[in-house]
């Protein structure tokens, strides 16, 4: 899927695109013609594979933001076959930023959990711009504990920038939300896979992140904050944006060494966001391939192999503390 949104690093990409579609409008049916179009779409191809094979942790969370980028909407549509929406929290309400559901993936009948986004604004303030509420966790655990009932596998995709801030989120217990989904994923007798698709940010992204299978989408990003938080926290200022992104190890370059994440699926030349069909027909395969393999295993060796892989993560240096004669190790 072709867009007219191009970011700052793709204005090589843009001068040819618009030089190719120059001359494919030209009617000249001249084998110089033709030969001129065949070497520029060569060119096209050659320059964005080269600057998508080397992106910056900072582009990459351009990519992951793209307005064009699909989401969770679009692979509802075209990874599975059937979705029927469950709403509310029967505590407070129903967060449209957190949606989930009974899907069908290939043969298999599973619990569909999400963050959505919106496109246009209207969408994005109905969504907080993707950032859930606690009622959306409330609602994502009673929904999985629904799935656990029935045998059911969960998929959840994550995307997210974080959990919605306000006032109103906090009083409700945002925090205690988050890591009541945490816990309760942490025990669930039933298969999870969740997919970081675009952003996956804070607390609110791992909040339905707990899972037996972790991937990401080769230009998402998966950290504990986002660069912007960070700079601001570390150098009081956003214009660090991109030296925060570097310092979080954040991309799909990164977060498999670190035990983070088991799985890159790869996108589309170019982006998810230049082939939504591409892009839903590689996720779909390696949903469908998971599923089957996890829904193999018995259900205790799910459950302690879950809790093992997250007590496991993180990495560190240990070293011996250097000390004088007679003088203790500080």
């Amino acid at each position: 899927m072709s867009t007219s949104i191009y970011l700052d690093f793709e204005q090589p990409i843009e001068t040819l695109e618009n030089k190719l579609k120059k001359l494919e409008a030209e009617k000249n049916d001249s084998p110089e013609h033709h030969d001129e179009i065949r070497s520029v779409r060569k060119q096209l191809t050659d320059t964005i594979r080269e600057i998508y094979s080397d992106l910056s942790p900072w582009q990459t969370v351009e990519v992951a933001r793209h307005q064009k980028r699909p989401q969770s909407a679009d692979y509802l549509n075209l990874v599975f076959d059937e979705f029927v929406e469950l709403h509310g929290d029967r505590k407070f309400g129903d967060d449209r930023a957190l949606r989930t559901g009974f899907a069908k993936l290939d043969k298999h009948k599973v619990m569909f959990l999400g963050h959505f986004k919106g496109r246009d604004l209207k969408e994005r303030s109905e969504c907080y711009f993707g950032c859930a509420n606690p009622e959306g966790y409330r609602k994502a655990i009673e929904k999985m504990e629904l799935a656990e009932k029935y045998n059911l596998p969960v998929i959840a995709f994550i995307d997210t920038p974080g959990a919605y801030p306000g006032i109103g989120a906090e009083e409700r217990g945002q925090a205690m939300a988050i890591a009541d989904a945490m816990f309760a994923m942490s025990r669930l007798k039933t298969p999870i896979i969740s997919v970081v698709i675009g952003e996956g940010g804070s607390g609110g992204a791992l909040g339905i992140g707990v899972a037996d299978r972790t991937a990401m989408l080769q230009h998402a990003y998966y950290s504990v904050i986002s660069p912007e938080g960070c700079a601001g926290i570390l150098w009081k200022s956003h214009e660090f944006k991109a030296k925060a992104a570097e310092a979080l190890k954040f991309t799909s370059k990164y977060l498999p060494k670190f035990g983070i994440v088991d799985d890159v699926i790869e996108e589309p030349l170019g982006g998810a966001h230049r082939d939504h069909h591409q892009m839903a027909a590689r996720l779909k395969m390696y949903l469908v391939k998971t599923v089957n393999e996890l829904i193999a295993k018995p259900t205790d060796e799910l459950v302690e192999g879950r809790y093992d892989k997250f007590r496991q993560m993180g990495m560190f240096l240990e070293r011996e503390l250097e000390t004088t004669e007679g003088e203790p190790a500080s």
